[in-house]
């Protein structure tokens, strides 16, 4: 019989849900909650592990974490066992305990002040985000970042302390994400968090290792799509009504193609947030307010529902359906996406429907509002970007479409008409 089981409670939830180990010794049982969590679509209940879907970007992180802790629990039941030591439920949540990080005495080393900082990602407020504390993704980026150092440990054979990290280990770090194909950005990514550990690691005085201020990581633009207008009417003229799945869905999508929010804002618009005729309200990410004008589309989808948006689902499964919808409805121009994985550039067509996600919306509301000629500082006004480089890395307008932006402002201020004398 298995020492371990791997569950999660509520099958049917449309959130992210904890993931649960029974463990079995002698005749009595435990149940733990762990820090790891998925969506139950993604939740394989025969095989107790995250399905093998593309749509889950990290399953490999969570399937080799579940591993981990199998063979933890059962090496300390087979050492109990071997030294006739009883195997109580005190010991076994003990070990699990210092497993997820919950008992340090001493975070003075790396590995354990690595612990210690994603454990108090719980309570520690983010300066960025008005006091709020860090975020749900920047924590699952820091542990996904110690998840790859520890791999590099055990592939590498050594152990890592404050005083290896410097421009020698980074370069072999990268070579290693590089080998897991990884992609550049992802990379990126992971070079960021090891900073952030490091200047905290400075400033509590646990070591006087500054090298990770050189510290550079590689990163590519991303190549994500907008939608068109005429994509978006095409979109809000088909009939879903056979499929009021796909049909809320779509609505919701349309909100955030002409508000410009993101969709953990335009799934929580509220009756307060519109008063004469605009919507403000204060954004999740940033923490700061925006105010934007009701769109027709909007006016239209809000009376249809009474005010009341169909909000309950995921992120994930909005994505899905989305992507369903936009298929239906035709949206299959060819699209060549790049990226750079394992240090090599992977191109690969896709249709566009396969590229729609909830993000998607408002990437559409910025771009065409720049193609439309309106002013990029009032665009970044609406959308809250703080940069205007930040802004234009965000939209999607071609080198085609900004020469033709240029011929019709030439056309429009009689700039073709002037001749040389």
């Amino acid at each position: 019989m298995k020492n371990v089981k791997f569950m999660i409670r509520n099958m049917k939830a449309e959130t992210e849900q904890t993931i649960c180990i029974v463990s079995y010794f002698g005749k009595s049982t435990m149940m733990y909650a762990t820090s790891l969590r998925i969506e139950p679509l993604f939740w394989d209940e025969k095989k107790e592990c995250v399905k093998n879907s593309k749509y889950c970007t990290n399953k490999d992180e969570i399937n080799a974490a579940l591993k981990s802790i199998e063979a933890k629990i059962d090496s300390f039941i087979a050492d109990s066992t071997t030294k006739g030591e009883p195997i109580t439920r005190d010991s076994l949540r003990n070990i699990l305990d210092t497993y997820f990080g919950k008992n340090k005495a001493d975070a003075s080393d790396f590995h354990s002040f690595f612990e210690e900082y994603i454990e108090q990602c719980k309570t520690r407020p983010n300066p960025n985000r008005g006091g709020q504390t860090i975020s749900y993704k920047t924590m699952r980026e820091y542990s996904r970042t110690y998840y790859y150092i520890q791999a590099y440990e055990k592939k590498r054979r050594l152990h890592l302390e404050f005083n290896h990290i410097n421009q020698s280990f980074l370069n072999d770090f990268v070579t290693f994400l590089q080998e897991l194909n990884l992609s550049t950005n992802t990379i990126g990514h992971k070079i960021v968090c090891l900073k952030a550990l490091m200047r905290a690691a400075n400033e509590q005085d646990l070591t006087n290792n500054t090298k990770y201020q050189f510290f550079r990581g590689a990163s590519e633009e991303s190549e994500a799509i907008a939608l068109t207008e005429e994509e978006l009417d095409i979109l809000a003229k088909h009939d879903f009504s056979k499929n009021p799945r796909l049909e809320r869905v779509r609505d919701l999508f349309l909100i955030g193609c002409w508000t410009g929010l993101r969709f953990s804002d335009f799934t929580h618009i509220r009756e307060e947030n519109i008063k004469d005729g605009m919507l403000t309200i204060q954004q999740q990410k940033t923490n700061g307010y925006v105010t934007i004008p009701l769109h027709p589309v909007f006016r239209f989808i809000w009376d249809k529902y009474h005010g009341k948006l169909p909000s309950n689902i995921s992120n994930q499964k909005f994505n899905d359906y989305i992507k369903e919808a936009c298929k239906i409805v035709g949206l299959n121009e060819r699209v060549i996406k790049s990226i750079t994985k394992g240090g090599k550039k992977q191109t690969t067509v896709y249709e566009k429907w396969e590229l729609v996600a909830s993000h998607t919306a408002r990437r559409s509301f910025a771009t065409n509002l720049y193609r439309s000629g309106f002013p990029a500082v009032s665009i970044m006004q609406i959308t809250g970007h703080r940069t205007e480089t930040a802004f234009l890395r965000y939209i999607k307008v071609s080198k085609q479409e900004h020469a033709k932006m240029l011929m019709e402002h030439w056309q429009k201020n009689g700039n073709l008409l002037k001749k040389i004398v």
